[in-house]
């Protein structure tokens, strides 16, 4: 069984959205991290998931609706770049992601003006709030977290599908089985 193709065939991006990192710079929170999840091989946390990884813009001002994706579960995504970077302020030490929802192949996000790498695939249930890959405590049965790269990301979108449909299949009706598949890119330079 798969997934909802609702959720499949709502492609979306370039999106962007600017993140507070997760990795050792959290101290004990991070090394708490690593114990509960045993990603000890995951050098920082690259998610979607709100809870990880903060949103640093918490609060939408009425000058950003023409500016965000107006969807439920989808205002913290910026559409407009030059937007958001003034928004959010000097990006040093956050994460500055262009995201793709659900792409149908490997995601290119644009170079210009600011170039991106695509660090991997994140799952985030449709509510938008937890990655289970990175956030549940594991899901054996279907992946291993080994299959997680350095940021916490899943390295190939075939294999991103694969984990959302399986988790849709055997978890259906749990509260993060639902997902979207996310290709994230990070900003290298700015």
């Amino acid at each position: 069984m798969k997934a909802p193709s609702l959720h499949e065939s709502h492609v979306l991006g370039p999106l962007y959205i600017a993140v507070e990192p997760f990795d050792a710079r959290r101290g004990d929170e991070w090394g708490k991290y690593v114990a509960w999840s045993g990603l000890s091989h995951v050098s920082e946390i690259v998610s979607l998931d709100s809870m990880l990884c903060p949103r640093v813009i918490d609060k939408i001002i009425d000058e950003d609706w023409p500016h965000i994706v107006n969807e439920n579960f989808m205002l913290d995504y910026f559409v407009d770049l030059d937007y958001l970077l003034e928004r959010a302020g000097p990006m040093k030490a956050k994460n500055l992601l262009c995201v793709f929802r659900n792409p149908e192949a490997q995601p290119k996000p644009p170079s210009d003006p600011v170039r991106f790498e695509l660090l991997g695939y994140d799952l985030v249930d449709v509510h938008g709030a937890v990655s289970p890959i990175t956030n549940c405590g594991g899901f054996p049965d279907i992946f291993r977290g080994s299959e997680l790269n350095t940021y916490g990301l899943i390295g190939s979108l075939s294999r991103a599908r694969e984990i959302q449909n399986a988790m849709f299949a055997k978890y259906k009706g749990e509260s993060h089985s639902e997902t979207h598949v996310w290709g994230v890119s990070r900003a290298i330079a700015l």
